[in-house]
Order: C-alpha cells, then structure tokens, then sequence
C-alpha cells in the first residue's frame, strides 16, 4: 500500500460472556485507537465451539477480498486449558468480506491433523513460489508445542501440512512480515515467555536469529502483531497476558537490529476496552472511510 490512511484492529477481549469474539477498533496513526461498533462484537460465532479467539485478518493478493480466520475456541465455557491443549478443535473458524462490512457466515475449515490437540493463533502471509498462502497455527502434540503450517488459494481447501518450526521449548503465537525482500518471524517461547525473532529469505528456507536484549527482557507476554507506523518506523504489539495488561506499543527503526523502545504512556491509548491476541490490517482512505461510516457511528 502506497499510503497508509489508518489501521484497523481485529482481536478479541478475554474470557468474559461475550469476549471471545471480534471485535474492531480504529485508529488514524495506530497509536491511538477508538473502539468500534459500540464495543460490542461486530461477528460471533456460533458454530464450533461458539467461541473465537486470536483474530487474523488479511487482505487478499489480488485486493478483490479479506480473509479473517481465528481460533475456534471458548473457554468461558468452563474448560480448562489442559482440556483445550489436549482436545481442543483442529478447526479454524473463517469470514470473507468484499468491503470489511457486509461479512460471509463463518464456516469451520479443519487444518489440524489427527495428532493434533488444538490449532491455535492461525496467521497466513502469501508465498509467491507456491502461488498461494502459507497458513500457520500453534499446535500441542507429542508432549510439544510446535508451529505447523499448510498452503491454500480460498480458505477453503488446506494442502501439504507439516511442521514449520520446532524448537528444544514450546512455540506459539508466530506472525510473519516481510521487509525488503527478508522475511522476519516473531514467536513466542513458552517456556520463559517472551518473544523471540528470526529473518530470512525463503518462507521454507534457512532463518538466522535475531539477537533483541528488548525482546528477551520482556518476560510475560505474547500475541505480537507487527505493522509500520506512517513516520517509517515499525510498531510492534505485545499482549501483557501474564499482567492482564492488555497490548503495548514498542517503537522499532530496523527490524534488522532487533531494538525496540517503550512509547510514553502519554503518546498512544489502546482504548477503553483490553484488547487481547489480535491482529492489525493497514488501511486506505477509501477502506478507512468505509469502516468508520459503518462501525463508527456507534464507536464509544
């Protein structure tokens, strides 16, 4: 996208009655963010297990659609997380839009295999030598968490699973975006829980870790969502679950050097409402005009 009019974020809000579905919120620097549709969820599901979590959204390659896939999970419920890690749904739950208001009904597309315990926190980034996209979840198998991927051209059909990464510890939560020709991965270690990254070239190819001292000092958080600021720079988010703290912002200038600085509590507002493992879609004036003519007449 040439120019960036704003950002639009997609999560849920916790294990409350109502808070594992999807939310939006909007914001014109992506610093500051007002909550949309009321607060209230703008999709639910109610197939599966009537719950999502860990929203994705992405724009498709050709521009003609969005995708919005999450994890088809509800632990308001009542389960618990060794229930879910152990027997939880291999599904992801799934929405298209031609215009990020009018949304298909969600429909259940299993990507997990029969090992499998869960799929969790699916993300997707396009491999232009597969033609497709490379659609990525944490799943509990073996005694491990570890990150499995799959390709597919619709959402619809999920092709050639595998493992994509397993390390000596557990691994969730990876998202991926591509800078200058290098493909630059953030995940999380489960294990000491903070967030670690990698670069490389090839999406199936060798990474090389990217030392962060910011990254590993940073103990207690998870769900990192990645996307660039209008001044150059890149934001990263980092959900503060072990604090119930909701997401932060921190303040990249190269993803290559792996810094990344605090921003003043003065400089941004996530809102009124926690927002929780989401994801964060850049918008152009004539989707960001869209969006807050719709959702926005009832923002708080």
């Amino acid at each position: 996208m040439s120019e960036i009019a704003g950002y639009l974020f997609v999560t849920f809000t916790g294990e409350s009655e109502d808070g594992e579905q999807i939310y939006l919120a909007l914001s014109e620097d992506g610093f500051h963010w007002q909550e949309l549709n009321g607060g209230r969820p703008v999709l639910r599901s109610r197939i599966g297990e009537k719950g999502v979590r860990d929203p994705f959204l992405l724009r498709s390659r050709d521009k003609s659609r969005y995708y919005l896939m999450a994890t088809d999970l509800r632990m308001a419920s009542g389960r618990s997380w060794e229930d879910a890690q152990l027997h939880g749904s291999r599904s992801v739950i799934v929405w298209e839009s031609e215009d990020l208001v009018c949304w298909s009904e969600p429909r259940s597309c299993e990507v997990g295999t029969e090992e499998s315990g869960c799929v969790w926190a699916p993300e997707a980034v396009y491999a232009p030598e597969k033609e497709a996209y490379m659609v990525f979840w944490s799943s509990y198998s073996e005694g491990k968490y570890r990150i499995w991927r799959a390709y597919t051209r619709d959402f619809r059909v999920f092709e050639d699973r595998g493992i994509y990464m397993e390390q000596a510890y557990d691994v969730i939560d990876m998202t991926i975006i591509r800078d200058s020709g290098t493909y630059y991965r953030f995940y999380k270690n489960e294990q000491e829980k903070y967030l670690c990254m990698d670069c490389g070239k090839d999406l199936e190819g060798t990474f090389i870790p990217v030392e962060s001292f910011d990254l590993r000092n940073r103990r207690g958080v998870e769900g990192p969502v990645l996307f660039p600021a209008k001044d150059g720079k890149w934001c990263l988010l980092v959900d503060q679950f072990a604090a119930n703290g909701g997401y932060v912002p921190l303040i990249c200038e190269s993803l290559s050097e792996g810094r990344f600085r605090d921003v003043k509590k003065e400089n941004y507002d996530m809102g009124r409402q926690q927002k929780r493992h989401g994801s964060v879609l850049l918008l152009s004036g004539e989707e960001y005009d869209r969006v807050k003519g719709i959702y926005g007449r009832q923002a708080k």
